[in-house]
């Protein structure tokens, strides 16, 4: 089936960290006989593509940089060599657009950890555009069934926080503590929570959030953390004991200090936001002794992704999304840098 792919588009283009995005045309990238090009219809908005364009972490972007890694859309082109994918089927674009398939860590199905892997919105253009190039082994199958809008949020900040709730060791039953609750990643998480058992205590403040994380979202208490102090608050609503884990997707550093504080023993702390220039400590004489974990979690693997794209496709996630203009995308950032978001914010592409 053949698709009229034009050789223009629009996209959103910064050309210094820091600098003015620009929505201008852009050529059509061509896929390599591995990869395949997506229309992107919607493309959801993460706080990593704030800090892209922010140049906050000790890793070099691609200048001129398209941003944007949570892209939905229809395969419009393959390459030459794929062939479990074709014209027409849906995809979807995520953090890692390619891996080099032959290190140990992508032999043992972590490839996100590749020392040579590529990324969408950062070392490669990404989905904030109309068209957009992956590797076709790390494209995302979705469904034709399901809403692209409602899936591009799923393709990173799902993936992420399924991941981190896996990493967790929680049982069926255990109480997770999600910091940063109220955001684009916190409400996700709350939802893959309650979907894996867990029993949830969300970490934000004001009403806005509280109302979204405990009416719509499932979680049994909100801290706010602007009025509670939050060792004590996790304290009291855990028997004293503290939280089986937590999940630190805040982004600010203040969460990082105190996670270990309100995990009870043998739970683990579970990093995963990533504040600019932050750091994480813990006192050594009650992380040995109460046997605390530390760790970070990543992006998931393929499988991961997939597993994350069934419990959606179950209806067992639903969390809050606004979609509006691909040119509204400096406006987000600046509601982002503000703290203002709910839930997630969904590009559409169409112009």
């Amino acid at each position: 089936m053949a698709v009229e792919i034009p050789k223009m588009q629009w996209a959103q283009v910064f050309e210094k960290s820091g600098g003015p995005i620009e929505l201008k045309q852009i050529p059509v990238p061509t896929p390599g006989p591995d990869e395949v090009l997506i229309n992107i219809k919607y493309t959801g908005v993460c706080h990593t593509d704030l800090h892209a364009w922010k140049g906050d972490w000790p890793l070099d972007t691609k200048l001129p940089l398209v941003g944007g890694h949570e892209g939905a859309g229809v395969i419009v082109q393959v390459g030459e060599l794929v062939k479990d994918l074709k014209v027409g089927d849906h995809a979807g674009i995520k953090w890692l657009n390619s891996s080099c398939g032959a290190c140990d860590f992508c032999m043992a199905s972590d490839e996100p950890l590749c020392g040579d892997a590529v990324l969408s919105g950062y070392t490669r253009d990404g989905t904030f555009q109309q068209y957009a190039v992956v590797n076709a082994g790390h494209a995302a199958r979705i469904p034709k069934h399901l809403p692209l809008d409602a899936m591009a949020p799923i393709l990173c900040g799902g993936i992420t926080v399924y991941k981190a709730l896996k990493e967790s060791g929680a049982k069926p039953g255990n109480t997770v503590v999600i910091t940063g609750a109220g955001g684009g990643l916190g409400t996700l998480a709350l939802q893959y929570a309650k979907a894996m058992g867990f029993r949830t205590i969300a970490v934000d403040s004001g009403d806005e959030k509280k109302q979204i994380c405990t009416q719509q979202l499932g979680a049994e208490v909100f801290v706010d953390f602007m009025k509670e102090d939050v060792v004590e608050s996790v304290k009291n609503n855990t028997g004293g004991l503290g939280a089986h884990a937590v999940i630190l997707l805040a982004v600010s550093e203040k969460p990082f200090q105190q996670a270990t504080e309100y995990c009870r023993s043998r739970g683990a702390v579970v990093c995963v936001g990533l504040p600019a220039g932050a750091k994480i400590s813990a006192s050594v004489f009650p992380t040995v002794v109460r046997m605390l974990t530390i760790k970070g979690s990543y992006v998931g693997n393929r499988l991961d992704t997939q597993e994350a794209i069934d419990f959606f496709a179950r209806g067992l996630i639903s969390a809050p999304f606004k979609v509006v203009k691909m040119s509204e995308l400096p406006k987000i950032y600046e509601l982002m840098q503000a703290n203002q978001i709910a839930g997630r914010y969904v590009l559409d592409t169409s112009m």
